[in-house]
């Protein structure tokens, strides 16, 4: 059921939004590898600043779409984070990693360890071409890293070739009153209803929420979360 404060959002979002791939502008791809390899190998796993044991958000928000656990989901972005981990033991049978940093994915597929039913994509999200449909797409803290008009114009367009008809989209940014800037970037801040707009997809707003992360740190983090059904 749609939340009364997005109906017809969805909709009237379709006719913005172009979806064809545009020009990347901003810091080039080699340079954002370096920073991101950088950032994974200056800190242990359990230091950086989004680090989870249980990703709990996320795997809540997965059961909400209500998918079989034959259902392809990738998580872009995922780096080291554990929802991989949580998947394959609760027996999903088809889950892609994309990231760009293969320092962050050798890490997670040594821990991982070799498993048929784990995927591994070492690719930056924008430059990517998918050679396959994912039922599922979930994205932790990439979206709020894409500061610019064409940066998030690609995003969308990468999202719609990789995802079947009917899939569920998951992501989560900093909320509006969260932090300006993460891992030395400036970052875009969302509400609920932003983030929808952003988006900028034909679709039923499945569940939308805020998380309070809390830092290795100790620092409070706001997350807005939605959990889009594409049309």
């Amino acid at each position: 059921m749609r939340p009364p404060a997005f109906a017809g959002l969805g909709k009237s979002l379709a006719a913005e939004v172009h979806t064809a791939p545009v020009r990347r502008t901003g810091v080039p791809e080699a340079q954002r590898r370096r920073h991101w390899d950088d950032r994974y190998s200056a800190s242990s796993t359990d230091g950086v600043s989004w680090f989870q044991e249980r990703p709990a958000a996320s795997l809540e928000l997965v059961a909400v779409a209500g998918p079989q656990r034959t259902a392809s989901l990738i998580d872009v972005g995922g780096g080291t984070a554990r929802l991989v981990d949580y998947l394959v033991a609760d027996g999903w049978s088809d889950i892609t990693v994309l990231d760009l940093s293969d320092v962050a994915l050798d890490e997670a597929r040594a821990r991982v360890g070799p498993n048929p039913r784990a995927h591994w994509i070492e690719q930056d999200l924008l430059t990517w071409h998918p050679s396959r449909r994912y039922d599922i797409w979930h994205d932790r803290a990439v979206f709020h890293f894409l500061v610019g008009d064409g940066e998030r114009q690609q995003y969308r367009h990468v999202m719609r070739e990789a995802l079947a008809p009917n899939a569920t989209v998951i992501v989560g940014t900093f909320a509006d009153d969260g932090p300006d800037q993460c891992s030395g970037l400036p970052v875009a801040r969302y509400d609920a209803e932003a983030l929808v707009s952003a988006l900028g997809v034909t679709c039923d707003v499945l569940a939308t929420r805020r998380e309070e992360h809390i830092t290795p740190q100790g620092n409070k983090q706001p997350f807005t979360w939605v959990v889009l059904r594409l049309q």
